[in-house]
């Protein structure tokens, strides 16, 4: 290969990026377009879906608006069939749906001794299974080409415990197993040129955690504060910085990496804070 930079090239892939009308999948989602890839954005907010697609299409990049819900199996077959008749081929998906649930955030009136089973166990669906039945729908294509790399998001809630975020951390455990295990599944019996892994993000500011680490003056609160001090970088993580390495475990580059979760964090998860 005459340029190594051709190796990061996704030119003829085709991507499905789910929750891609959020703020961390929507930028992923851009990011692999600028690549080159034909990109599908599936999110439930068909509106919103159909924004971000058109603002990759005034880009210059190719989209299409996936309207479907990550939780309803039979939506997922429906984006499935609309991408094939559109690009033929799927070659990348982030499972970038997911986030937290108030009822299982210990918080407030929230204590571990009277959070409802009800609320750890939708957050545990939302993120756990709404990242299994898309990896099932998708990746079928894929064991069925030999090929394909799938890419899913876990937390740092996941590597150790922060406190409040009881379901969303088991949840993003479990995220870490499932990558492994699908990994070596995926690579066992369907081929080497099926690749599974993660994105660790560090903290990052989105929809849903805004009023947790941010005044509305933008000061940090005081749990804020906290991440701060003990990231290294010193700083929130911007969107975009999810960008390459999304990219980077997508494309040719990575074809001897699985089963591994990267973490995208400023040192976080590198530092003691001693």
């Amino acid at each position: 290969m005459n340029n190594a930079l051709d190796l990061f090239s996704l030119e003829g892939k085709v991507a499905i990026v789910t929750g891609g009308t959020g703020v961390l999948g929507g930028a992923m989602a851009h990011g692999l377009a600028a690549a080159g890839a034909s990109v599908g954005i599936l999110g439930r907010r068909a509106e919103v879906a159909q924004s971000v697609a058109d603002s990759i299409t005034a880009d210059g990049g190719r989209a299409l608006p996936l309207p479907a819900d990550v939780l309803d199996k039979e939506t997922l077959i429906a984006a499935r069939e609309t991408i094939m008749g559109a690009w033929g081929r799927i070659d990348v998906l982030v499972n970038a749906a997911g986030g937290n649930m108030s009822g299982a955030t210990i918080f407030n009136d929230v204590t571990f001794f009277n959070m409802q089973e009800d609320a750890f166990d939708q957050v545990v669906k939302l993120n756990l299974h709404g990242t299994l039945l898309p990896s099932q729908v998708f990746g079928e294509v894929m064991a069925e080409q030999g090929s394909g790399s799938i890419i899913n998001i876990s937390s740092m809630a996941a590597e150790q415990a922060i406190t409040r975020v009881l379901g969303y951390g088991n949840a993003k455990a479990a995220i870490d197993n499932f990558t492994r295990w699908l990994a070596v599944e995926m690579a066992q019996k369907y081929g080497e040129g099926i690749r599974v892994n993660a994105i660790a993000p560090g903290f990052f500011i989105g929809e849903q955690n805004r009023d947790f680490l941010l005044n509305p003056d933008g000061t940090h609160t005081a749990r804020g504060q906290l991440i701060i001090d003990n990231t290294p970088m010193s700083r929130f993580g911007e969107p975009d910085e999810l960008v390459g390495t999304a990219i980077w475990l997508a494309s040719s580059a990575a074809t001897f990496i699985t089963g591994i979760i990267v973490p995208v964090d400023g040192g976080f998860s590198a530092f003691s804070g001693v």
